[in-house]
């Protein structure tokens, strides 16, 4: 059961984050942000005026657009249906919410569609990067469609209009245009800030220029392009001995971190690198089995346990970003906390799950796992690995 594609060249770190205008309780923008096994889908909706009407026509417009995209209908298809079905304003004559599309594959390929947002702004290498637009009539409307490729290292920072009306009015500016935006990034975003960051350096500055009172809900998203590095995890002996070598080969050859998992997995992995294994034993108040060692190996786990609590965790991360956030912050170092922190920081991870009955397990006295319960451990937390992001394969052995 393969859920990810292996010629994947980049991944994308994605985050966006809003600030709601000012004594509303309901944001007026809406983020939709998914990922398939072949690229991701971000889309930024901004309803017209705010609080709830505006809540619920940018819901509508973001999600009837990256469901379309993920069901294979094209940009324009989406954005044809957008722009047929969502009602014009009467008095204003202008529609009711404004958009931005950002679909980009795992080999690269990136389109960029906007309709009457400000423009996406693309930083390659700290300076800007300014792919040529093609303007294409739908249904009546114009829309601004980017293509080109990405690159590791580019930024693609997208936002609704509320960014740059902050300031407006006060004399600390007049002209926070969308170049001065770009200058600020430029001047303020480092190469190596993941997405979140970029979110929060701008953000904080749009507060600031709106006196910490926002006009206008202001939201801003950011995908950060970067290499697919790819984590491989072995978890448990292949069912025929005579693919250790080919197993343990595939595992050394991950561009990411290595990870084995269990007693006999280590051993194997041990055995076939020729390489000693030891176990560190001064842990030994955790609830986990203590962590081994193998020259070559970025992390050694006992098995079924540890797997368990990683699992717990991981449940808990996928429902909660801050959780997740303070996984990869703690200070932790029994196995599974050291596995949760490897698989948050890949990109991409495989599992390699060996198919063997596992011996050991039949001579331990609490009761042995069995390979079905393993096989559903390791499904649930590639389940969870992908609703935060992760690209992810489960291999058989």
């Amino acid at each position: 059961m393969s859920m990810g594609n292996s010629n994947s060249k980049i991944y994308i770190d994605a985050h966006w984050r809003s600030l709601n205008k000012h004594k509303e309780e309901l944001c007026g923008d809406r983020v939709q942000i998914r990922r398939s096994d072949q690229c991701l889908v971000m889309v930024l909706a901004d309803g017209l005026g705010s609080g709830v009407k505006a809540n619920i026509l940018s819901t509508l417009t973001s999600t009837i657009i990256s469901e379309m995209i993920f069901a294979g209908d094209s940009l324009q298809d989406a954005v044809e249906t957008i722009a047929s079905t969502l009602p014009v304003c009467q008095e204003r004559g202008i529609a009711y919410s404004t958009f931005t599309i950002m679909q980009i594959y795992y080999t690269g390929e990136a389109y960029i569609a906007d309709f009457d947002n400000p423009a996406v702004i693309i930083m390659r290498d700290m300076k800007p990067l300014k792919p040529e637009k093609e303007i294409k009539t739908v249904s009546g409307k114009n829309v601004s469609i980017t293509r080109f490729t990405v690159q590791p290292q580019d930024f693609l920072v997208a936002f609704s209009d509320g960014v740059l009306h902050a300031g407006v009015g006060m004399e600390l500016n007049f002209g926070w245009g969308s170049d001065e935006v770009e200058q600020f990034l430029l001047a303020h975003v480092q190469k190596e800030d993941p997405a979140r960051e970029v979110t929060r350096i701008l953000l904080a500055n749009v507060n600031y220029l709106y006196g910490g009172k926002p006009g206008d809900d202001s939201t801003v998203t950011c995908l950060k392009i970067v290499k697919a590095l790819e984590t491989r995890v072995m978890v448990g002996p292949p069912s025929k001995a005579e693919d250790d070598d080919k197993v343990v080969d595939r595992l050394l050859s991950a561009t990411g971190k290595k990870v084995c998992c269990g007693g006999t997995t280590s051993e194997i992995v041990a055995r076939v690198t020729n390489r000693e294994l030891s176990t560190d034993f001064s842990d030994l108040m955790a609830d986990v089995p203590p962590i081994g060692y193998i020259d070559g190996i970025d992390l050694v786990t006992e098995g079924v346990l540890t797997l368990q609590k990683v699992s717990r965790f991981l449940d808990k991360a996928a429902k909660d970003p801050a959780y997740a956030e303070s996984l990869m912050l703690s200070h932790e170092m029994d196995g599974a906390a050291l596995l949760a922190r490897v698989l948050l920081e890949s990109n991409a991870i495989t599992f390699m799950v060996g198919l063997s009955d596992n011996p050991a397990h039949d001579a331990i006295a609490y009761s042995p796992i069995s390979l079905n319960a393993k096989i559903a451990l390791i499904n649930e937390m590639a389940a969870n690995l992908k609703t935060i992001g992760k690209i992810i394969h489960v291999e058989m052995y």
